[in-house]
Formats: C-alpha cells, sequence, structure tokens
C-alpha cells in the first residue's frame, strides 16, 4: 500500500472516529475514542510529511530525503527583571522561520524549546529544576532577529541568584571548602590563620603577631613549671 493509500485509509479512521465520538455518551468510551483519534492525527501527520517530502524528491532529485536531526541549544543567555527571567537563545535565521515552529512550553518549574526544522535541524532545549517557580500562563516567547526571547514571568519578585537549583548547589559547593572529618584539626586551624594573615591588612597581621606571641608565652611558662 503506497503513501497515498495510506493517507486515505487514515483519513476514513479519522471520520469514522469522529462520528462514533459524536455518538458516544459514556465517558470512558469518549476517553478510548478520543485516545485513538490522538493516535490517528499523530500518523496521518507523519504520513502526510512523508508525502510531502515523497513529492520534493519527484520534483527536485537533489532534496534531502532524510528528516531534520535534533542538537541541542547550547548558545543562550539570561537576564533578570523584577518580574520576569529572560532567557536568549541565539538561532541564526529563526526570523525568517514559521512561527509556529518555534514551540516553547512552560511548567511551573521548567520550560522546554523546539524549533523544527530550522536550518535543516530541529533544535532543543530543555531547562529543569528552575530555582524559582514561575507561572507557566504568563510566561511567553519572542522571536527576534537570529534570536528566540524566552520570557519566564516569576510567581514572586525575588531575585534571582541562579537559573537553575543545580547551578546554584555547584556554586554553593564550590564557594563552601571540604571538609576532611580525618584531617588532624589543628592543622586545619593554622592553615585558616595562614590564609587570613596572607590575605589581611597590616593590622590584621600586627594582632595576629601579637595573639600568637602571647600564646608562645603562655605555653613556655607552662612547660617551665610543670619542670618545676
Amino acid at each position: 500500500m503506497d503513501l497515498t493509500e495510506q493517507t486515505k485509509q487514515l483519513e476514513a479512521d479519522l471520520v469514522e472516529l469522529e462520528s462514533l465520538l459524536e455518538k458516544a455518551e459514556r465517558k470512558r468510551v469518549q476517553d478510548l475514542l478520543k485516545q485513538e483519534k490522538q493516535k490517528v492525527e499523530k500518523e496521518l501527520a507523519l504520513k502526510k510529511q512523508q508525502k510531502e517530502q515523497q513529492v520534493k524528491r519527484e520534483v527536485d532529485p537533489s532534496a534531502p530525503s532524510k528528516a531534520p536531526y535534533t542538537v541541542k541549544i547550547t548558545n543562550y543567555a539570561w537576564d533578570q527583571s523584577e518580574k520576569f527571567v529572560k532567557i536568549y537563545l541565539t538561532l541564526k535565521d529563526v526570523q525568517k522561520h514559521p512561527s509556529e515552529n518555534v514551540q516553547v512550553e512552560f511548567r511551573e518549574g521548567s520550560f522546554s524549546v523546539l524549533v523544527k526544522d530550522l536550518n535543516g535541524k530541529n533544535h532543543q532545549m530543555n531547562i529543569l529544576n528552575l530555582l524559582h517557580p514561575i507561572d507557566p500562563n504568563e510566561s511567553f516567547k519572542k522571536i527576534k532577529t537570529d534570536m528566540v526571547l524566552v520570557m519566564c514571568k516569576k510567581q514572586t519578585s525575588k531575585k534571582w541568584d541562579c537559573l537553575t537549583k543545580v547551578e546554584k548547589q555547584t556554586k554553593e559547593k564550590k564557594e563552601k571548602p571540604d571538609v576532611d572529618d580525618s584531617a588532624d584539626p589543628s592543622e586545619g586551624l593554622m592553615n585558616l590563620l595562614k590564609k587570613i594573615y596572607t590575605e589581611g591588612d597590616d593590622e590584621m597581621k600586627r594582632t595576629l603577631n601579637k595573639a600568637w606571641t602571647e600564646s608562645q608565652d603562655k605555653e613556655k611558662r607552662r612547660g617551665d613549671m610543670m619542670d618545676l
């Protein structure tokens, strides 16, 4: 069965499913018919796409036969205002692309971007575990020259330190020194004092020198008393 005949059969199935759905009264039956209808619609859309590609190849044998492959969007930056977190995605010539092929799905803790068949590729981006929740209904996209601007509406006006929770955890881990439970506590204290001494100003150095001298004198007097 060729693509044309397959398409006709699927279209006939869809018409019959729609007719049955109109007559169905029980919710369970309606749900089953809706699920089947969605499957047929997806299959029909795929067959139509294959048919279009087939026609293109017949008109232009040099036209590519493969469907666009998907690449991850890695070139982006982000900024924020009081009400929005803004993500800037750099995509060449996206402003010339049909807007319906630029799809952004917002959820409270994440968002995803799919730009279909741009320059022969699908461009995809998934940002999970946003640092704070957003309002999906008030979030939207803007298409600019060589750029897609994703506008995530904040649920609260608090400032974001990072875009995601993972980035924040990574940042905090870098800032927080690792603690070795097996290390000598006195060695850790000495290292800390050395760090403070090295980075401190003259006043800090004088204070540490004085404290160190007094500490050594106290230890010496204690040792002299033990010898008595």
